[in-house]
Order: C-alpha cells, then structure tokens, then sequence
C-alpha cells in the first residue's frame, strides 16, 4: 500500500513573535496547514485502492459488499481525528507560534490551496500522467526549478521517510491478512518481512516519482524565493518538529488503515472461498 503524503513547510522567521489567542495551538495549526482536507482527498484515493486490491485479490473484483468495508475503513471523521489526536501530541511540548504565523498569512493560506488543488487534480488519471511526464522532462533537463523542489525533497527527507512508512504499512497490512488466514499456514513474520522488503526498490521508485510530480505541479504559481524560503524554514528547529508532528500522524493513521483493510481483505477473501 504506497501511501501519498505530503504537507509543506513554511513559515517567515519574521513573524516568530507574533502573538495569538491562548487557544491557538497545535489543534489550531492542524486546520491551518490543511489537514482534513488532505484527508478528504485521502480517502478518494483510499476508495481507488480498495478497488484495486478486489481486483488482485477477489475473484468476484469490486462488490458493493467489499466498496462499503472499504468506505467505512477510509471514514473521514474516524481518519482527522486519530491524526488530529496524534499531531496535537505530537507538537505538545513545542512553540507552534512560528508555524501558525505563516499558515495565517496570505502565502502560506496560498500554498494550502495549492497543495490540496494539486492533490485533488492527481486524482484524475490523465492529469496524474501529465504531471509525472512533466516531471521526468524536468529531471530530464536539470532545470531550476527542479533543483529546488530537490533541495526541498533532501532538506525533508521526504523520500526516505515516505518509503519507511510505505514498508510498514505493507507490512501491516500482509500481517493482518496472514493473521486472518487468508494464507497457508507456516507463513512466519520473517517470511512477511523479506516479501515486504523485496518491494522496496518499487516502492522507492513510485515514491520519489509521485513526489517530483506533486511538488512541481502545486508549486509553480510559487516564486524561487518562496521555494527558498519553504526550504529553509524546514531546517529550523520548528519546521523539523513540524514534519516530524505530520509523519506521526500520517503513520498512526496509515498503520491503523492498513491493519484494518488487511483485516477485512482476509474476511472477504475466507467467505469466498466457503
């Protein structure tokens, strides 16, 4: 299961001093950045896979049956609430006031728009192709603007961190389908683990692909100095803690979801063999 995310990092070290409301904290900041609508396209894009792991997996492929346990594993409500819970705690020993500074200005509100059009517009197979082929002309060519969106990437860590979470979730969700017993008997978790392992190359490759694609698409109404600026908050303490805050809460979320849809997948898969 290749999970998707992203949110960027940004902030103006200008406004560090800004002061706000007693109430204006981490949970204040996860409505800012644009979370719950991420998740929304989230679950859209949870939607399509469920329907490609019917057609691997189910004889019979999608079935209203299999497109409501999906449905209720990818729950929107469910999903922003267990990442809300997590990035809140997540960022409840740090100083969030640089962060909402810049997500209340009219860049950073900007750039939330942005992201989020960009995530919903990838949706589109069509689109999602263009922007991937626009991506490899600009690796192709070494332009600038790529190399920039490649300073953001490395500066993140994003692909590492991406592929990392994409291998547990995997993981998690082969462990609860061999813990349904969906599969012979005698399967053992190193077995899990080396299958799982042995996707990481393809893993890796999808990841960074979608990254480049992604990034330059929801980015270029951004000026060079934006991007600079994106990246170089990033590597302050407050923006690692930041992306430290959203990767927990993505991977609480995505670890729960792929247990449950591994879960489910090995329940379907017994009743259909009965």
């Amino acid at each position: 299961m290749l999970r998707r995310f992203f949110l960027s990092l940004a902030a103006s070290v200008t406004l560090t001093g800004a002061v706000f409301a007693q109430d204006d904290g981490a949970d204040a900041l996860f409505d800012a950045v644009g979370l719950p609508e991420i998740v929304a396209v989230m679950r859209d894009e949870g939607m399509a896979y469920g329907e490609t792991v019917a057609q691997d997996m189910f004889p019979s492929g999608m079935t209203p049956r299999w497109a409501a346990h999906v449905s209720r594993i990818y729950d929107t409500d469910k999903m922003v609430a267990e990442m809300r819970a997590a990035f809140v705690t997540a960022l409840q020993d740090d100083d969030v006031a640089p962060m909402l500074a810049f997500y209340r200005s009219d860049l950073g509100e900007r750039i939330v728009t942005l992201e989020v059009g960009a995530r919903e517009a990838m949706l589109d197979p069509t689109l999602d192709a263009a922007s991937k082929a626009f991506a490899a002309e600009e690796a192709q060519a070494d332009t600038p603007r790529y190399q920039l969106i490649t300073d953001f990437i490395t500066a993140n860590d994003l692909i590492e961190a991406n592929v990392v979470g994409g291998l547990n979730s995997n993981y998690a969700f082969v462990d609860a389908l061999v813990s349904g017993g969906a599969t012979l008997p005698g399967v053992t978790a190193n077995d899990l683990l080396a299958d799982v392992w042995a996707q990481e190359p393809d893993i890796r490759a999808s990841t960074t692909e979608w990254l480049y694609a992604f990034l330059l698409l929801a980015y270029a109404p951004l000026s060079d100095a934006e991007l600079v600026e994106l990246t170089t908050f990033s590597q302050t303490p407050e923006g690692r803690a930041l992306t430290a805050a959203l990767f927990t809460a993505f991977d609480q979320m995505f670890m729960r979801v792929s247990r449950d849809l591994g879960t489910a997948a090995s329940g379907f898969i017994i009743s259909q063999d009965l």
